[in-house]
């Protein structure tokens, strides 16, 4: 359906690709990976037209009709999500547009003369619009904007009123409701709360057409891909099977090659000292003459390209005492919205509590009444002996000092520490080279999230608060976290909708419901054990 034959591609004085080929065939659903800035935003953007590559050529099937979705959503105002959404169908919107004006003028005393072909046309556009199923047109949109968690209120709302995070999903909800031949989704699993996350894996297994994709989420691109094509030094190498199964392959491809090197490397050794050592010998001569033509023949293989792996090690939290956190006949309300009333809850040291429940079940108010940033209306929130609390929210982002660079920031926030320390802990965070003099108001969601983390973490608290804490952030940094997380000694309480950073890190489970906190000991994959769901008010 699409082919990328022998591309190249320079950003100024990157090369992003070099005579790089792929396809992307029907039924086929592909995961895009790389490191950041390898050229997969390009890659998107040369496929639907909007750059051009610098040689070789791009071809896609004749009446090939493909959906886009990027982080980039444009400006959204003056009619309904529902009305937004249906505007995206693609052929069946049109069709509705002009059977809309049809109808009109067929009810236009002015245009009587024209009735005979105005009705001729009007049953030609109505039969086209029942074919491309126009009348069930509403309720499909209204379906996938309920499966990405809008109320219905939401639904009929002025679009323009919507944050950010909700304007992608009407973005998203477009494409899903066009169900072009083939979507190219570029992190479409950001911004996404669980619920929501899981019924978009569905909708895309189900989907029967071909999907290109990137996402920062493993669990999520596992259940969906059945082939991964790596772009990496400007080349794309393509893997069948999901993302687990290319993980595997590459290790062992750069396993063999690494081994191939050495034989290599040890061979070029002996004769190269064999060639030096006879050189000067004229009996020798014809013998040295041979090898060194051998050598200039050989193909040399490559080292394998070895990837920055970046860890980090936390310096033990102090201890706190045994009861972290106590929550006692907490009520909350918002407005008529009762979130909580009478809610009783004791956090211990050293749990690591994860917050589960649908969208408005007041899992971020939770965190705010624990750290004090919401008072509760009664009851009283009470933090233990000894408790030094970290607490990362979204809105800690928009607190960097702007003007500072990356290293300032941290300088600022921890005047005491090394120049080294500082610049080792940039780097574990992602910050490496001229990185760390980037100004914070330039850095993009990730680059932010991982600077708020990296100034919590340097001198730990030993209660971390954490709501959404892998938003934006890459499978390294991810899996750093993990690491680094996994190895923490203090307590946690976290709001994740990945599903891998909540089966790493927790051992028990709040659930917000409608009838109250239920409480789970064990971790999130014991819940998902116990409940048969993966997240509250989904059946698996």
């Amino acid at each position: 359906m699409i082919r990328l034959d022998s591309i190249s591609r320079q950003n100024g004085r990157q090369l992003l690709f070099v005579e790089a080929s792929a396809a992307l065939q029907k039924g086929e659903r592909i995961g895009l990976v790389g490191p950041n800035g390898a050229g997969k935003s390009t890659l998107f953007r040369m496929i639907t037209g909007q750059e051009q590559p610098d040689e070789g050529q791009i071809l896609v099937d004749r009446g090939v009709t493909i959906g886009f979705f990027s982080q980039d959503v444009g400006e959204m105002a003056g009619r309904s999500a529902a009305a937004e959404v249906m505007d995206g169908a693609g052929d069946v919107s049109r069709v509705a547009a002009e059977l809309a004006e049809l109808e009109a003028a067929l009810s236009d005393p002015d245009r009587a003369d024209e009735m005979d072909s105005l009705l001729d046309r009007f049953g030609e556009v109505q039969a086209r619009f029942e074919e491309l199923g126009g009348y069930a047109l509403e309720s499909r949109a209204r379906e996938v904007l309920a499966g990405l968690g809008f109320s219905q209120a939401m639904m009929d709302g002025d679009v323009g009123l919507l944050s950010g995070g909700w304007k992608m999903r009407v973005a998203l909800a477009r494409i899903l409701l066009m169900r072009p031949d083939v979507m190219l989704l570029d992190e479409p699993s950001n911004h996404l709360d669980l619920e929501s996350l899981i019924w978009l894996e569905q909708f895309l297994v189900n989907y029967d057409g071909a999907l290109l994709m990137t996402s920062h989420d493993r669990e999520f691109m596992n259940r969906i891909v059945n082939k991964v094509i790596e772009i990496d030094g400007g080349t794309l190498t393509s893997f069948s099977g999901n993302f687990d199964f290319y993980e595997q392959q590459r290790a062992l491809n750069e396993k063999q090659q690494q081994a191939q090197f050495d034989r290599q490397q040890a061979m070029l050794a002996k004769e190269i000292a064999f060639i030096e050592r006879f050189k000067a010998r004229a009996s020798h001569a014809a013998q040295v003459q041979s090898r060194v033509k051998k050598l200039d023949k050989i193909d040399r293989v490559e080292a394998p390209r070895r990837r920055q792996t970046i860890a980090f090690d936390f310096p033990p939290a102090p201890r706190s005492g045994d009861d972290v956190a106590s929550l006692r006949k907490v009520s909350k309300s918002y407005g008529e919205r009762v979130i909580y009333d009478g809610l009783d809850l004791l956090v211990r040291r050293r749990e690591r509590c994860c917050v589960l429940g649908v969208n408005g079940a007041g899992k971020s108010t939770l965190l705010k009444l624990v750290t004090g940033t919401t008072e509760p209306d009664e009851g009283s929130v009470a933090i233990g002996g000894s408790v030094k609390m970290g607490y990362f929210a979204q809105h800690a982002m928009e607190l960097l000092g702007g003007d500072r660079t990356v290293f300032e920031e941290l300088e600022y926030t921890f005047p005491q520490a090394g120049q080294g320390s500082l610049r080792a802990l940039a780097g574990c965070f992602g910050f490496s080279g001229d990185d760390v003099e980037k100004r914070c108001r330039v850095l993009s969601g990730g680059e932010k999230a991982r600077l708020v983390m990296a100034r919590m973490l340097y001198d730990p608290p030993n209660f971390l608060v954490l709501d959404e804490p892998t938003n934006h952030l890459d499978m390294a940094t991810k899996e750093m976290l993990i690491g680094a997380l996994a190895a923490y000694e203090g307590t946690m309480l976290f709001v994740s909708h990945d599903r891998h950073f909540l089966a790493a890190l927790s051992n028990r489970v709040l659930e917000l419901t409608p009838e109250g906190l239920h409480d789970y000991s064990g971790g999130y994959t014991e819940y998902v054990a116990r409940t048969g769901q993966e997240a509250p008010g989904l059946h698996g």
